[in-house]
């Protein structure tokens, strides 16, 4: 029970203890007797509104004893859970500073509605490193409920960007509700790090998204246009569908498809499909390789060769997949 409920409730007995005893020992009504526990616990001192008799000064005395140091510790209480909220408050803002400072190669979020919920969820559930930003009161309070990092404050702000580590991140994802201001965060963002990955909700409205690639975004999506494209491949394609989901999200059947990245000491690195023996040792499918420069090899042939800075696409079974990882 927090402490100024305790010492509310403390508060209630002795005014009932004191009320009671008045109008027990002088009779008096409930209204004077109220108004002389009142007087008497809070030291005002405007004297007896009634005559007492021996029996009700020596209780004066007492309830004076218990009143008095009640009401120090009622008050003692209540500025101590004010003092503490308050310090316990801005501790844990410079805390959050203090660890957004340490993020790198880490994504900012701009907004935290829907969308940007789903992917702080993704985020958190894949390890990777983020930081909201968002000036919705009520959404901080969620924020801070949730343990995620965040910032308070104007995403399109170039302040806001660079406390958020905008030089240090990996990417930036944009998902307020409005369009234009997509634009102005898209514009600040880019302006502060030019190479910086950027990816901006788009509302689907005409001009929208070629406003954001103009306004230097990588990649821009429109939630609905997607959602409405997925719902007619699925009435068109359901079993496609229902695959790519399974495959996506891990389900029945066990599998995932994901992308690892070959690095220059990877044990399959300058070696054939056919030689890296992933089908083999790991029964798992390369669907396709990226390459560095960006070419994309769909369905790979047993000679194409695997290269450095190279991402495979492979469909398997995650524990497959994460052994792979290892020599990748």
């Amino acid at each position: 029970m927090p402490k100024a409920v305790t010492a509310l409730i403390m508060l209630i007995v002795v005014l009932s203890f004191g009320t009671s005893g008045y109008m027990f020992l002088e009779h008096s009504s409930f209204m004077d007797s109220l108004y002389m526990t009142m007087i008497t616990i809070s030291t005002i001192g405007y004297g007896e509104i009634f005559p007492l008799s021996t029996k009700g000064r020596i209780f004066t005395m007492v309830l004076i004893l218990v009143g008095v140091g009640l009401v120090m510790f009622m008050f003692s209480k209540i500025t101590e859970a004010v003092v503490e909220g308050e310090l316990r408050a801005i501790y844990g803002r410079l805390n959050m500073k203090k660890k957004v400072t340490e993020l790198n190669d880490h994504y900012i979020i701009c907004g935290f509605g829907r969308i940007g919920r789903v992917i702080c969820d993704l985020l958190k559930e894949a390890n990777k490193p983020f930081v909201v930003v968002e000036n919705s009161p009520k959404v901080i309070r969620e924020l801070s409920d949730l343990n995620y990092l965040f910032l308070d404050g104007e995403a399109s702000s170039d302040d806001m960007l660079l406390k958020a580590g905008v030089k240090r991140a990996k990417g930036l994802i944009s998902v307020v509700s409005s369009d234009a201001d997509n634009v102005y965060i898209t514009l600040s963002a880019r302006g502060l790090n030019n190479d910086l990955y950027i990816m901006a909700r788009s509302s689907g409205t005409d001009g929208g998204e070629t406003k954001l690639l103009r306004a230097g975004a990588n990649r821009v999506i429109s939630p609905y246009y997607i959602g409405a494209c997925r719902m007619a491949q699925h009435i068109l394609r359901p079993t496609v569908t229902d695959f790519i989901d399974l495959t996506l999200d891990s389900g029945e059947l066990g599998l995932r498809m994901e992308e690892l990245s070959v690095s220059d000491h990877g044990r399959i690195v300058n070696k054939t499909l056919m030689d890296s023996n992933i089908r083999r040792d790991f029964n798992l499918i390369v669907v396709a390789i990226k390459r560095a420069q960006g070419e994309m090899l769909f369905n790979p042939n047993p000679t194409s060769m695997i290269l450095k800075n190279d991402t495979l696409i492979v469909l398997g079974e995650y524990t497959k997949i994460k052994e792979l990882e290892q020599i990748v």
